[in-house]
């Protein structure tokens, strides 16, 4: 990864492009879930043109190993300002201005690491969530990487320190996007899906301010738009699962402007109750 970030940019994501490729040859298990998950949620594309997706997609995670690296261990002269182009800072500065934190709502897309770097210079206070890790050494290595993309980190099952960081009016970024066990079914494209509600939860806690962001690596360029879009209004309600179902939208649209760059190897329709069907079971003999 060191070795990666004192590459010049283009040349690392050039190296790691074809990596995808040949992860979406081997790799069957998460193969078939990124097949799976796009089948259920673009169900009017024909088939060859989701496959297309699919090898896209496991070229962004190829990509995503070395932008990880540029983000944890590259310079500050190799990650500059000229990298990336942030839009709608004027959002984030109205939100953070009323001084109760802000919710920065997102996804997981693979760019997350290095855009990490251009957040961290856009805010006085960045905060992120992780989950984790059960390996010891990629523990260690994430939490010192996620030093370097933000002014702290919190484990995303410590809502106790997030409510402090939120009152010392951080900006911290939040995907609340993936299979959360006992969440409300909420709709996730064509589909319900187990679903967080705790962004209507800490926004009604704590009086923060909701600001949608996206971020995305530019079409065939080694740039990055990190963009902020205007705060919710009227949010939270008293009504979590439609505020929730309000965030899932919103997710939506960031996903479709760069489709091939969500995390789609993440099973988000599992754990449904019954009678809901199991949607990655195998199909009957």
């Amino acid at each position: 990864m060191r070795l990666t970030a004192a590459l010049p940019i283009k040349v690392a994501l050039a190296i790691h492009r074809p990596l995808g490729k040949v992860m979406y040859g081997l790799l069957g298990r998460q193969r078939k879930t990124v097949l799976r998950n796009l089948e259920l949620c673009f169900p009017e594309l024909p088939p060859n043109e989701r496959e297309a997706l699919a090898k896209r997609s496991f070229e962004a995670i190829g990509l995503y190993f070395a932008e990880c690296a540029i983000g944890w261990f590259g310079s500050e002269r190799h990650v500059a300002d000229a990298l990336f182009d942030v839009r709608g800072i004027e959002h984030l500065q109205t939100a953070l201005a009323k001084g109760r934190g802000v919710i920065l709502f997102t996804g997981h897309f693979t760019t997350i690491e290095i855009c990490g770097r251009a957040l961290k210079r856009a805010m006085p206070n960045f905060t992120v969530m992780y989950a984790p890790r059960s390996n010891p050494v990629i523990d260690e290595m994430q939490r010192r990487g996620r030093k370097r993309v933000s002014h702290e980190s919190v484990p995303h099952d410590n809502i106790r320190m997030m409510l402090r960081c939120l009152k010392r009016n951080a900006a911290i970024w939040y995907a609340p996007d993936q299979y959360y066990e006992g969440g409300a079914l909420v709709p996730f494209f064509h589909e319900l899906a187990c679903t967080n509600v705790a962004t209507s939860k800490l926004a009604r806690m704590t009086g923060a301010t909701v600001v949608p962001m996206s971020y995305r690596r530019l079409d065939r360029e080694a740039r990055y738009e990190v963009r902020f879009h205007a705060p919710l209004t009227d949010f939270p309600t008293d009504d979590e699962k439609a505020d929730t179902t309000r965030l899932t939208r919103v997710l939506e649209d960031f996903i479709r402007v760069a489709p091939e760059q969500y995390l789609w190897n993440h099973r988000r329709f599992k754990g449904r109750p019954a009678p809901l069907p199991d949607l990655y079971a195998k199909p009957p003999k």
